[in-house]
């Protein structure tokens, strides 16, 4: 693929990453891997108690569907992504079990610094129903094409 440096990016230009149907694994393996064992994520029961009447996915795991390492702009950027530098998630409706979670990405805003461009993008993850249920903003330094 063709490398793409902080130069060959505009605002508006869009990623949609393959989706993922979220299973029972993705939900114990995200707990297993980082402690959140809180109960409306893995008890069938304590979930029907809840205002959702189920279990939910955790906020972190839906946060990380959004990583652009795992998105279709991870490749075009391998050798010139300097830096992850800062994120921003608001979360506007749940997710189950069962769910298909499209990550996008949108170029919202370019800015030049000294050694290297800031990339900030819209994050979001659509379901099913083409609901956004996550959206947020993610900054990158990008660096600028290498002189030859």
């Amino acid at each position: 693929m063709t490398q793409r440096y902080f130069e060959d990016f505009a605002v508006g230009d869009r990623f949609k990453s393959p989706s993922r149907t979220l299973t029972d694994a993705h939900f114990l393996f995200f707990a297993g891997m980082t402690g959140d064992n809180h109960p409306i994520h893995y008890d069938d029961e304590y979930g029907k108690k809840t205002r959702y009447g189920r279990r939910v996915a955790h906020g972190l795991l839906l946060t990380s569907l959004t990583a652009v390492g795992a998105s279709t702009l991870a490749p075009v950027i391998e050798e010139s992504i300097v830096a992850f530098v800062e994120q921003s998630t608001r979360f506007r409706a749940p997710v189950f079990i069962g769910d298909t979670i499209q990550p996008e990405h949108e170029v919202i805003a370019l800015e030049r610094k000294r050694s290297a461009g800031l990339l900030t993008l819209r994050v979001s993850l659509r379901n099913q129903q083409g609901e956004i249920v996550l959206d947020g903003e993610h900054r990158y330094l990008i660096a600028y094409r290498p002189t030859v």
